[in-house]
């Protein structure tokens, strides 16, 4: 532990592993107390003729004072922590108790703040969680919306080929939703993944084409997703060695790509030029993932916090041409994506635009 770091104390953990001042220890030091003023006042009585109606009057007040005392000292946490349970219960997790005691008292304060801790944390990842997925759901709806308008409109014909744009929109909507129904399995705020070993070169190749044909069906219409509509920029894959594989769950992949993409295109110039790079990582099926556009960067300052949920940066508007600017969830979507394997992602030195690049740990390195 680094120096002026300071650990918290585990429920339950007695002060400096010793309990100096338990509550056992204070009723027996009461009794203690009141024995022997007791017996101090029947002493005086004794020596000085004094009627014993008086000592047994000045004994029993002086031992309800000493009573009173000890009981306020053991009742008012207790009331102070009904009252932050009961904030709780309704769903307030911002109330703490104060952890100045070194009593069992103590022990149950600190017990209180630590399910206090991870109630909220908790419910913070619940509605990250909801809001994650419905921005997930919004994306395919907007786009298979804008594909069959399209062919109602008349302005593209129902061909084969916008039917399977169509098709994959909808079969992600179906997955989108299965999602949904993992809520009932979360195990502490995760997803269970459902890895397995894929070609990177035809997996990328086919969600840049996706991103490609979906951003052309939605031109000129609103989506109201967040979602860019922008043709004018250039995808482009550079995967080596062409064979390359990973270890992974690719329908999460799929969210990390595509909403890298999806921010990489929006801040965008007009004409520019967006690059998904794969390369292989250090362990066995390891992936390394890049996304560069050549955008005006993100500034450094900024580098911590553009994962934030609804975080759209420090500029006042879009960068590129015809981007609504997202709802802020995209790059927070793909680090919890991300999360759930275990990997990095973070943005990285560029000489131009934003470079962000994605680490997935595929299997772990075999002893030799």
């Amino acid at each position: 532990m680094s120096e002026g770091q300071t650990s918290r104390r585990s429920p339950g953990e007695p002060w400096g592993g010793v309990r100096p001042f338990s509550i056992k220890t204070k009723l027996g030091a009461l009794v203690v107390i009141a024995v022997l003023i007791t017996t101090g006042l029947m002493m005086i009585a004794m020596r000085t003729a004094t009627e014993l109606r008086f000592i047994t009057v000045f004994s029993m007040i002086a031992t309800l004072l000493i009573t009173q005392f000890v009981a306020h000292s053991l009742t008012a946490p207790l009331d102070e922590m009904n009252t932050v349970a009961r904030s709780i219960s309704r769903g307030d997790y911002t109330r703490r108790v104060r952890e100045n005691r070194r009593d069992e008292l103590g022990d149950l304060a600190g017990t209180i703040n630590v399910m206090a801790d991870e109630l909220e944390a908790q419910e913070r990842q619940r509605k990250e969680l909801v809001a994650n997925v419905s921005h997930e759901l919004r994306t395919p709806i907007a786009g298979l919306r804008a594909v069959l308008e399209n062919v109602v409109d008349g302005v593209s014909a129902a061909d084969p080929e916008t039917m399977r744009t169509a098709l994959k929109q909808t079969e992600r909507l179906g997955r989108l939703v299965e999602t949904l129904l993992d809520l009932s399995r979360l195990d502490n705020g995760v997803v269970p993944l459902k890895t397995r070993r894929f070609e990177v070169w035809p997996y990328l190749s086919g969600v840049l084409k996706e991103a490609n044909m979906v951003a052309s069906a939605r031109a000129g219409i609103a989506s109201g997703s967040g979602s860019h509509t922008r043709t004018d920029v250039h995808l482009h894959l550079d995967v080596s060695p062409p064979e390359l594989t990973a270890l992974a769950d690719p329908e999460r992949i799929h969210q990390v790509v595509a909403n890298l993409i999806d921010n990489a295109v929006k801040h965008s110039p007009a004409h520019g030029r967006v690059t998904v790079k794969a390369r292989r990582g250090s362990l066995p099926q390891s992936l390394e993932l890049e996304v560069l556009d050549e955008g005006p960067g993100i500034p450094k300052a900024e580098w911590a916090h553009i994962f934030e949920r609804f975080n759209r940066g420090a500029v006042s508007s879009p960068h590129g041409p015809g981007s609504d600017g997202g709802t802020g969830l995209g790059l927070a979507i793909a680090r919890w994506a991300v999360d759930l394997h275990g990997g990095r992602i973070g943005v990285a030195e560029s000489d131009r635009g934003c470079r962000i690049i994605v680490t997935l740990p595929g299997l772990p390195a075999m002893p030799s």
